[in-house]
Formats: structure tokens, C-alpha cells, sequence
């Protein structure tokens, strides 16, 4: 991508920030990436990412050679020579649900005196509708405009996300600033989405909260599916061919979580209760998340012969999976650690693997991993265990060499919550077999 004349800078080198200042650079602006935190851009000016996103790596370090990508500790001389500045900061959830704004807030009135005349400041971050105004009031710049330009982001595939979006949603009062947000993105191949700004970020939570509504929907009819003796796959082959339902985001698991669905989720309820109305429909697919966790708890156990207020002490459990998704090394709001958790509670014992533990644990890994035993390899994992259990869709695991599993194992029982694996191949291995809404 050949350069271009724009100049961007990025508050916040996080999930998004990174992602959208690397690929910025990619699409041929001149992007410097700020962050506070002194060690991480250190480490980012040497070429070592803080997580694990496919793709990123490689454009940080070839943005960085070609003199497009650059990292600072100072807001103030990052910013004051951009076209356009990107907030992408942290927001995250009180207790009522609601977006703690003070980060957002503290990071504009901190960039407000630096910004030059017709600079264009875009709220990149996931933020309540309204947070335009907040953001404008902390700039305290009549001569600067504000744009909406929700992220729709996936973690594992943020890149090819950001570089092949199904649509860019700019949502501003003034026509120049939207025009000035769009030409930073001239080069995709996407549909475009001008709006106002509340609509836009009404957008970002309204898709959010559809998709965790779908998964929510395909989990109760495994549920349902359960109990009639019917197949989900066959299930959600027949409804997911339907062009008007899609098949995606139709597949049964353990739970939704990450740090997009459950925050988001929570948002929009909390959004519709200060204004008066009540989201029932969102607070219904989060209760049918939370029972969803259970009911993988309650299947573990039952599948370990026992009864559900049984105490598991001495029973070992082989976790293959503890990130909320495949292709990520975020633990956050993860289906398989709130499981994990209530068996541990239970009194059972947990030696789990995940391929982004196998290296030394980083600081957020070791205090959210407190309490359980890491193995290497998920033959390591399943060793001595009473029951394998799959929480994570890493594709390794649908390799997994079922004999041997067998061999190591104190007890006979695998239970994919993701399905993952081939019910007849678990069995043929001497295994017993318990997945999501299959019989």
C-alpha cells in the first residue's frame, strides 16, 4: 500500500488500539501509537506483542521498517501534528452495567490542548450512546470535531477483520469529519455507513447484542434437543441454510464470553434503563448464558457418575482449553475458567493446557490461573484424570490422538462442550462421550 498524507495517531495500544493503529499503517497513513504504559512500548518498539493476534506481528514489525508505524509515551507531541486521532482506551463495566467513562474522559482532555486546528478526534473505543458529547466537553475545542467509528472487531481474527470489513460505520455531525475518517479507509473494498453519531453507537451494541442473542438461542435449542433425542448439528444445518438466519454464530458451546458479548450485553440493558425502557429480550439471552454455564457444570458431573451437590474431592479433571475462543490468549469473561471455577469449587482438581500457556505465564495469566495446575500438552492434561473435559475450540484438538487420551487417563469420560470432536471415534477408543445437544 503506498503511503498517504494522513497523519493519525492512537491513544491506547490494547485488542484495538494496536490492531487499528498496525492496520492504519497498512492502508498507508503515518500512524504513531501512544500509550502511558512505558515497558509495553518499549517492547512494541522492539517488535514484541503483548497478545496474540494473527497476522499483527508481522505488519507491526513491516509498518515499523518502512518508517509508517511509530510508538510514543507522550500524548502530547503524538497527537499534536494528527489529521485524525483514534481514542481506543479501555471502558470498562461498573457494577450496574453500565461504561466506566473516566479513562475515555481522562484521555481527551489530557490530548484537548495539544490537537491542532481541525484535528478530527474518533472514539474508536466501545462506549454508551451519548459518549460523543462526553468527549466533546472533555476536548473543550470548538475548533476540533468528534466521529463515532464503532470497532467490529474479533479477537484471534481482529486483523483480517479490520483489512476485510463487511462495513465502516462513521457516525458524525459534520461532513468534513466524516469525510476526513472515510479517506483513512478509501482502499477497502466495503460498504460504508454515515450516520450521526448516536446511531453509530447505538450500532456497535445493538450488532453485538444480536449475535450473543443467537448464541444464546442455539444453546437452549441443544438444550431442548437433549431432551427430544435430536441433533443439534443436523438441527442447525436445516435452520442455519435458511439465507434469512444464516449460519453463522449458530454453533452450541459452553457459553459466550470475552470482553466484547458480556460487557456489551450488560450495556445495552443499562443504556434502555436510563432512558426509560426495558430491554427484558437482553436481560433474557444473559440469563440463558449464565444457565448455560451451569448446565456444562452439571454435565461434567453427571458424566463423572455422580449427583450435582456431590463433592468432587478427588476427582481429577482434564481441561483442554481455558481462553474464552480459540486463536486469542484472553482469559477474560471465559466460558471454560467460569466452569473450571465451580468445579474447583466443587472440590475437584483442574491440570489444564491451552496452547498460549505453554511458555511462561505473563502476569495476567499467573493471578487469573492462581489454583490450577498447567500442563504442557493436553496428553499432559488428560493424565490421571477422571474425565477429559474440551472447553476451547483450538483446532489442535480435533487432532487429538483418542487412544492414547484413553491410555493416560484414570477414568473413561470425555464431554466436548464444543463439539468438537466425532462422536463415534471418542467411543471407538474405549471413551464415554457427552457433547452439546447431540444424543
Amino acid at each position: 500500500m503506498r503511503p498517504t498524507d494522513n497523519t493519525v495517531a492512537v491513544v491506547g495500544t490494547g485488542y484495538v488500539g494496536l490492531t487499528t493503529g498496525a492496520c492504519l499503517a497498512q492502508l498507508g497513513s503515518t500512524v504513531t501509537c501512544v500509550d502511558i504504559d512505558v515497558d509495553k512500548i518499549e517492547r512494541l518498539r522492539l517488535g514484541h506483542l503483548p497478545i496474540v493476534e494473527a497476522g499483527l506481528a508481522e505488519i507491526v514489525r513491516d509498518m515499523s521498517a518502512a518508517g509508517r508505524l511509530h510508538f510514543s509515551t507522550d500524548p502530547t507531541e503524538s497527537v499534536s501534528g494528527a489529521d485524525v486521532v483514534f481514542l481506543c482506551v479501555p471502558t470498562p463495566q461498573d457494577d450496574d452495567g453500565s461504561a466506566d467513562l473516566s479513562y475515555v474522559e481522562a484521555a481527551a482532555a489530557s490530548i484537548g490542548p495539544a490537537l491542532k486546528t481541525g484535528a478530527v478526534v474518533v472514539n474508536k473505543s466501545t462506549v454508551p450512546v451519548g459518549s460523543f458529547h462526553v468527549v466533546s466537553d472533555a476536548l473543550d475545542r470548538t475548533d476540533v470535531d468528534v466521529v463515532s467509528n464503532p470497532e467490529f472487531l474479533r479477537e484471534g481474527t481482529a486483523v483480517h477483520d479490520f483489512l476485510n470489513p463487511d462495513r465502516v460505520v462513521i457516525g458524525a455531525e459534520s461532513d468534513a469529519a466524516a469525510a476526513a475518517v472515510r479517506a483513512l479507509y478509501e482502499s477497502l473494498d466495503t460498504e460504508f455507513i454515515l450516520t450521526d453519531p448516536a446511531s453509530a453507537e447505538t450500532i456497535k451494541y445493538a450488532a453485538n447484542g444480536f449475535l450473543a442473542m443467537k448464541v444464546s438461542f442455539v444453546n437452549s435449542v441443544a438444550a431442548m434437543c437433549e431432551q427430544v433425542g435430536a441433533d443439534i448439528s443436523s438441527v442447525v444445518a436445516g435452520i442455519g441454510s435458511d439465507h434469512r438466519i444464516g449460519s453463522e454464530f449458530l454453533k452450541p458451546g459452553p457459553g459466550w464470553g470475552g470482553s466484547c458479548f458480556p460487557k456489551d450485553s450488560r450495556a445495552l440493558v443499562a443504556i434502555a434503563a436510563d432512558h426509560g425502557y426495558d430491554f427484558s429480550l437482553m436481560r433474557g439471552v444473559i440469563d440463558i448464558n449464565e444457565q448455560q454455564y451451569e448446565r456444562m457444570v452439571h454435565k461434567i458431573i453427571s458424566a463423572l457418575g455422580l449427583f450435582e451437590h456431590d463433592r468432587l474431592s478427588g476427582r481429577v479433571v482434564g481441561a483442554l482449553g481455558l481462553t474464552f475462543k480459540a486463536g486469542t490468549d484472553d482469559l477474560r469473561e471465559s466460558p471454560s475458567l467460569r466452569i473450571l471455577d465451580e468445579l474447583r469449587r466443587h472440590g475437584a482438581a483442574v491440570q489444564a493446557y491451552d496452547p498460549t500457556t505453554t511458555g511462561e505465564l505473563n502476569a495476567v495469566q499467573r493471578d487469573r490461573l492462581a489454583g490450577y495446575e498447567v500442563r504442557g500438552t493436553a496428553i499432559d492434561a488428560a493424565t490421571g484424570a477422571d474425565a477429559v473435559v474440551v472447553l476451547t475450540e483450538w483446532p489442535e484438538f480435533e487432532e487429538l490422538d483418542l487412544g492414547k487420551i484413553a491410555d493416560v487417563m484414570r477414568g473413561d469420560t470425555l464431554v466436548d462442550c464444543r463439539n468438537l470432536l466425532d462422536p463415534g471415534e471418542v467411543r471407538a477408543a474405549g471413551l464415554d462421550y457427552d457433547g452439546v445437544g447431540r444424543r
